[in-house]
């Protein structure tokens, strides 16, 4: 029985420890990764724009991008689907001034399948959305005009309607 009371209390304390550890480096690494995630997120915004937007300003849940002389020449929108083969696919996405015409996206979060899923952030896959119609997007299996990554449909569906979420956003 002592023995046994010797265990617990041995055990206790190095957990003890050990989640006082990792709270302490959470406390410390937090802001650093608020931080870089922000400007993870204004380069995205800048990548997806126009190249001759000058300002940017966010407007609600989006940004809108002007040329120096203050005309709207785009705008940028988060859009979020959790239905990726992996979870959650974040996007910076990024529309003309007409709000339906697309430009481009940037990937800001996804954990698909290394080699296959993760294609999604590839300029092949990608740049096939430039110029297309953001309130109509689907890939071709489902009758739309995208080719799916090759086994990767689900991913590819959820770059859709990540582009659809972004879309609303305008």
């Amino acid at each position: 029985m002592k023995k046994i009371l010797s265990l617990v209390v041995s055990l206790t304390a190095i957990s003890a420890v050990c989640a006082g550890v990792l709270a302490y480096i959470d406390s410390i690494t937090k802001e650093p990764i608020k931080a870089t995630a922000a400007a993870n997120e204004q380069r995205a915004i800048k990548a997806v724009l126009p190249p001759e937007v000058a300002t940017v300003e966010a407007a609600g849940e989006a940004f809108v991008g002007k040329d120096a002389s203050g005309k709207v020449v785009g705008y940028a929108a988060k859009g979020m689907d959790a239905g990726g083969y992996g979870g959650d696919i974040v996007l910076m996405v990024g529309f003309c001034a007409d709000r339906k015409t697309l430009i481009s996206y940037k990937v800001l979060s996804a954990s698909e399948t290394p080699g296959l899923g993760m294609k999604l952030s590839t300029s092949e896959f990608a740049g096939q959305f430039a110029g297309k119609d953001g309130t109509a997007l689907s890939v071709t299996k489902d009758g739309g005009e995208i080719e799916a990554i090759t086994s990767a449909t689900i991913t590819s569906r959820a770059v859709c309607r990540a582009i659809a979420d972004a879309r609303k956003k305008l």
